[in-house]
């Protein structure tokens, strides 16, 4: 489904990615580990076309994304949940999940229909939906972030570090939506530090580091065997 074939990209002059080859088949998660500062969110910016691509080639479905603009990845089905978030922190809940509802294309039924899936997944957010969206906890806005994502009826998400900084108990329930996703057949793309998450919610796992994919397998073989893990992440 999405293919990064030698990709290249830069921070002005600084050479940040060099030749990253991932490929996501689709309903998989596949999982980008990596420490601190190895390319792995610049990585999931290349992608979006946020960061400049100096070489390589990025493919969805086939089609090459060259020239492609941001918002023209999100029509073809791809979102993108990043690090910080990004919520709208003075609007409501319910009015920045229907950010992704105010599209051409949905009627009233299908935009209810969405809402009360989201709602069931996250129920908090039923709860919450007429308040600001900036007075909620960080694990509810990651919870809003990964439920405005869902609005787009996406074919593939891009999770950037969905369980930084969150207590045990919401982990747990990212860790359930994530599981939750991947039974509906949405595809993930899942960028982490918590490398026993990754391991279990991941089908296969491509581990970075200094802007090079170095390692790749099967998270069954990484359980397995973690060596590699402790050789690169050092846990």
């Amino acid at each position: 489904m999405l293919v990064l074939e030698n990709l290249n990209a830069h921070y002005g002059k600084s050479h940040v990615l060099h030749g990253v080859s991932v490929e996501v088949r689709a309903g998989e998660v596949v999982g980008l580990l990596g420490r601190n500062g190895v390319g792995k969110t610049t990585t999931l910016k290349a992608i979006m076309g946020l960061v400049r691509r100096t070489g390589g080639r990025i493919t969805f479905e086939g089609r090459d994304l060259t020239g492609v603009p941001t918002h023209g990845l999100a029509a073809l089905g791809i979102a993108w949940v990043p690090e910080e978030r990004r919520i709208f922190r003075l609007l409501t809940v319910l009015e920045n999940l229907r950010t992704g509802l105010d599209r051409p294309g949905l009627d009233e039924r299908k935009r209810q229909e969405l809402l009360e899936k989201v709602y069931r997944h996250f129920p908090v957010l039923r709860e919450r939906r007429n308040q600001a969206g900036g007075t909620l906890s960080g694990g509810e806005q990651q919870m809003l972030a990964i439920a405005r994502a869902m609005m787009l009826e996406p074919k593939i998400i891009l999770l950037d570090e969905p369980t930084e900084g969150l207590m045990p108990r919401m982990v747990s329930q990212i860790r359930e939506i994530v599981h939750a996703l991947h039974r509906d057949g949405v595809a993930i793309l899942l960028v982490e530090q918590n490398v026993p998450l990754t391991l279990e919610a991941a089908e296969r796992l491509y581990i970075m580091e200094k802007g090079v994919v170095r390692h790749h397998a099967s998270a069954a073989a990484l359980r397995a065997d973690q060596r590699v893990i402790h050789e690169y992440l050092g846990v």
